[in-house]
């Protein structure tokens, strides 16, 4: 009797300890890592002749973590923020193991410039892959357009779509060039880019995350406009952005893709809470 009194006891002791494991187990945050990546100076003695295959599989392995937590569902329990900075020594182990890669520098300009703000560490990785990918046209394309609209360094921007159109013969690009010199809409030439980007690119993560920034410039653009109408008509700002529904402006406001919310900061500007990054907004 003692026995069996002891077993159901310990029967009781496991479901009052199981029960509340298991859901915590469930509502866990789940924290998802990179992992770390030798140097390139140590993988070209360990690796020989398999630069090219490790450098795949380190660029790979940044498109795998990365898509992870772009696919995120909102109800998702991932930990943010995500090791842009781990993501990014990565990506130039793999240029160093095999400069002529071009994946690592498509995602390095569309991860690190929008996501992050780094466009000046992106374009000198462009730097080094056009020492080599010569031919390429889209790496000065992408070099001159974050000088220009990031940096905001017009004379450079110019100078490497001048290069861009030589290598392409494409006569927008040379027009572009022109344009830097004197470009002032920020929000209409971010949309161009990302359009012919999103067109352009293979990658089903990257052709994604540009077309999310596009959707949000887009949007920022479409509330700018109707708030510069508003203040014509009403000689003010509107104290809410609602007020230009309300005044059949707009029809409705524009959601922002990454989450946030839109609103006038105290210069009249449209803003967002997300600040163009995955879980940023509060």
């Amino acid at each position: 009797m003692r026995y069996r009194l002891l077993f159901v006891l310990l029967i009781a002791s496991y479901v009052v300890c199981i029960v509340p494991f298991a859901s915590y187990m469930k509502r866990r945050p789940v924290a998802v890592k990179l992992g770390y990546v030798p140097s390139a100076e140590v993988l070209r003695i360990v690796v020989g002749d398999q630069k090219l295959l490790v450098a795949h599989a380190a660029i790979v392995k940044v498109l795998v973590y990365f898509g992870t937590l772009l696919d995120k569902h909102p109800d998702s329990k991932l930990v943010l923020p995500a090791e842009y900075l781990n993501m990014y020594k990565t990506l130039q182990t793999s240029v160093k193991l095999d400069p002529y890669n071009n994946d690592a520098y498509y995602f390095a300009q569309a991860a690190f410039t929008w996501e992050v703000g780094r466009a000046q560490e992106v374009n000198l990785m462009l730097d080094y892959g056009m020492k080599y990918r010569t031919w390429d046209y889209m790496l000065p394309f992408y070099a001159g357009f974050n000088a220009a609209y990031f940096l905001k360094l017009y004379e450079p921007a110019a100078s490497y779509m001048k290069k861009a159109a030589e290598i392409s013969g494409n006569p927008l690009l040379t027009n572009l060039a022109a344009r830097y010199f004197f470009e002032s809409d920020k929000s209409e030439l971010g949309i161009k880019f990302l359009e012919m980007m999103e067109k352009s690119t293979k990658d089903e993560q990257v052709r994604k995350l540009y077309h999310v920034r596009r959707t949000a410039l887009v949007a920022i653009s479409t509330i700018q406009g109707a708030v510069n109408r508003f203040k014509e008509q009403n000689g003010r700002l509107p104290e809410r952005l609602d007020e230009i529904v309300e005044q059949n402006i707009l029809k409705q406001l524009p959601v922002d893709p990454y989450g946030g919310r839109f609103y006038l900061d105290n210069s009249g500007s449209v803003k967002t809470t997300s600040k163009f990054a995955f879980g940023e907004h509060k």
